[in-house]
């Protein structure tokens, strides 16, 4: 394990925060986790967890113990003061007087120690933290470990590794008994630099940051030798592997169990094709979790596909898929009920459906409502890989009992890091917009990511559709919509990232001035290139997608009140605008059978690349009015916007009974009023 800690670094580090405030235990205790965090192999998504006791003034000036510890899903890579809420420790340590406690007593106990009532819930490893006597404790989940301790004999193999320099924990889930049972081994050996958690992590701990950080990188290199030298002694030379090709990657899982749409996050690297292609994977994986704090996260095991050669068609793929979703769903309640027993009504409704799918021939695929949550599953669904792999070789994998995992699982204090917020509109929707740099477009893929959709930007502006596609947690690609490779490779691009797409939004475009009795024809044909062929270029392109998923999709375009109210000099403009007009009510006629929809927006005066500061100037300058009276000049005397427009995208893409349907967003404009 890298040692990153630096005295130059966390002199600076603390001087910084320092001077918000924060004293100089809590910042070392900042630092050093964002050094754990910083390594992939030690926590994943907030996971792991940290604490600093210290001693401060409470409201009436008198000293008390305290302990700040790190908020339950907060990530350690990025730790702020405020991810680390504080609680009276004298409280939680009377608890262990207790012989037992009820998770609702807990919570009440736990909620009674705050110090501040306004920060995020606890660790749930808080009373272990507190119960340790030491000022500084580090928890990981280190990958390495977990590949020793998944074993028949994890618990010998890590006393002959680390001797006495630890102690050693038998598996029990997190929690009252666990940190009364862990206490009770570290006072049989008070000297042990931390605690190993068989089957679940590693905790270390000092008088500094520094000591307790220095033990983990320390112990955990240990562990990184010894798995390094069994693998090194055992691994099979990599074997080559097929790959299904990118067009065929179809979002396959769409509705595959509640009726909700999802999200898939693919990991289609050489390990992740390797491991897909593992015989007997669907036995391995069936073990189970390769630590139970990921439980929560992924279920007790993926959906394997074993039986999917990467040389099916896409079709025969989605049927076996959907055939074994639903066996799988079978499984995963009659694994509930088995476990359950008599007291399934006080247990929460467990999802059934699958939240990792291994293919052969395309990798692990992590399955969510939102990007966000299937890309997290992924990675986990990564991390397991590499440790059940390794604990292979180093002897057998062995993970938590089934019993052991239910109960983890179907814990109320592990379901709470779920949260309870309800789904928005959109989640598990994916939704691409072409010439999604520009103002209208940003504002449209802005509203769709607050409605819960994952959003994809195409623009010609390939850095700016980069930046806003980070900024919206999505992506943004470069792509010519004028070119009709472009846009099938970007889609493409799309299906890979997301896993499909549900909704387009046709809005590139550029307006031109001029009579047109004096255009060139060779410059008209260039504004129907962009204004109306680059629709039809996009809409086919999506017509491929949406037929190789096979369950319907949106074509929303963007066309104008141009298209109906021609305006002096805009006839270039225009002109291709009406042509997308019956462009998309061609679409609605000839593909509504298919299950897709197809509407546009009619717009007018919206400030944006189209009409800028300089042609409103000379517009409303021609018919001898101000600025404002130009923008305003509607029914309702207001000027419409660029998030004017975007509503009426979204209200569209909702609409599920609406197609061949034409919004006009102009404030009311008599003159451009369909008839």
């Amino acid at each position: 394990m890298e040692n990153r800690w630096s005295d130059k670094e966390a002199g600076s580090f603390m001087e910084k925060v320092h001077g918000q405030g924060v004293g100089a235990d809590l910042a070392c205790r900042l630092y050093t986790t964002r050094l754990l965090g910083a390594d992939k192999g030690l926590v994943m998504h907030g996971g792991g967890n940290t604490s600093v006791k210290m001693r401060e003034s409470d409201l009436f000036g008198e000293e008390q113990d305290v302990i700040y510890i790190k908020g339950s899903g907060r990530s350690m890579a990025t730790m702020q003061v405020e991810d680390m809420p504080a609680f009276r420790l004298a409280p939680l340590q009377r608890l262990r007087r207790l012989r037992e406690i009820t998770d609702r007593q807990l919570l009440a106990a736990q909620q009674a120690a705050r110090v501040d009532y306004g920060g995020p819930e606890p660790s749930v490893e808080l009373l272990l933290h507190a119960f340790l006597p030491h000022k500084f404790i580090d928890h990981t989940h280190a990958g390495a470990l977990l590949s020793l301790t998944n074993q028949e004999d994890g618990a010998e193999r890590c006393r002959r590794l680390f001797g006495d320099r630890v102690g050693i924990v038998p598996y029990m889930r997190p929690g009252f008994g666990l940190a009364v049972r862990a206490m009770e081994i570290f006072e049989g050996n008070p000297q042990v630099e931390g605690l190993i958690l068989l089957q679940h992590g590693i905790f270390t701990f000092g008088r500094t940051a520094k000591e307790a950080y220095l033990r983990m990188v320390d112990l955990v290199t240990l562990a990184r030798q010894a798995v390094g030298e069994a693998v090194a002694a055992s691994a099979p030379e990599p074997f080559p592997v097929a790959v299904r090709p990118p067009a065929e990657q179809g979002r396959m899982l769409r509705n595959h169990g509640d009726g909700q749409p999802v999200v898939l996050s693919p990991r289609m690297d050489g390990e992740s094709l390797r491991w897909a292609a593992t015989p007997e994977l669907a036995t391995i994986t069936r073990q189970g979790v390769a630590t139970p704090d990921h439980i929560i996260h992924t279920g007790f095991y993926p959906l394997v596909l074993d039986e999917a050669d990467p040389s099916l068609s896409d079709s025969a793929l989605r049927r076996l898929l959907a055939d074994k979703v639903e066996e799988y769903r079978h499984d995963r309640l009659a694994w509930f009920e088995k476990h359950a027993g008599g007291g399934r009504q006080d247990l929460p409704a467990l999802s059934p459906d699958p939240r990792v799918v291994i293919i052969p021939g395309t990798g692990i695929v992590g399955v969510g409502p939102d990007l966000k949550r299937a890309s997290m599953r992924a990675d986990i669904a990564v991390f397991a890989r590499d440790i059940i792999r390794e604990a292979g070789q180093v002897g057998a994998f062995r993970s938590i009992s089934e019993k052991d995992a239910f109960a983890m699982e179907t814990w109320s204090l592990e379901q709470a890091k779920l949260g309870r917020n309800q789904p928005l509109d959109f989640a598990g929707q994916v939704v691409v917009i072409t010439g999604g740099a520009g103002a209208i477009g940003a504002a449209t893929a802005a509203a769709f990511h607050r409605a819960g959709a994952g959003v994809a930007i195409l623009d010609l502006d390939e850095e700016k559709a980069a930046d806003l596609g980070r900024r919206l947690g999505g992506i943004g690609l470069g792509c010519d919509v004028t070119d009709r490779a472009a846009v099938r490779e970007s889609l493409n691009q799309v299906v890979l990232h997301y896993g499909g797409i549900d909704v387009v939004v046709s809005n590139a475009g550029r307006a031109r001035q001029g009579i047109i009795g004096e255009i060139a024809t060779e410059d008209l044909r260039r504004e129907f290139d962009i204004n109306f062929f680059s629709h039809q270029i996009v809409a086919q392109a999506a017509l491929e997608v949406f037929r190789r998923q096979d369950f319907g999709g949106q074509i929303l375009f963007n066309i104008s009140k141009q298209a109906i109210n021609p305006g002096p000099n805009f006839g270039a403009y225009g002109l291709p605008k009406a042509a997308t007009l019956f462009l998309m009510r061609q679409y609605a006629v000839d593909h509504s059978r298919e299950g897709i929809r197809v509407n546009g927006v009619n717009a007018d005066r919206i400030r944006s690349g189209l009409l800028t500061n300089e042609m409103i100037k000379n517009r409303s300058s021609a018919r001898g009015l101000s600025e404002k009276d130009y923008m305003s000049g509607n029914l309702l005397g207001v000027e419409v916007t660029a998030d004017d427009v975007a509503e009426a995208f979204v209200y569209l893409a909702g609409a599920e009974k609406t197609t061949g349907c034409v919004i006009t967003v102009d404030g009311g404009n008599i003159n451009a009023v369909l008839r």
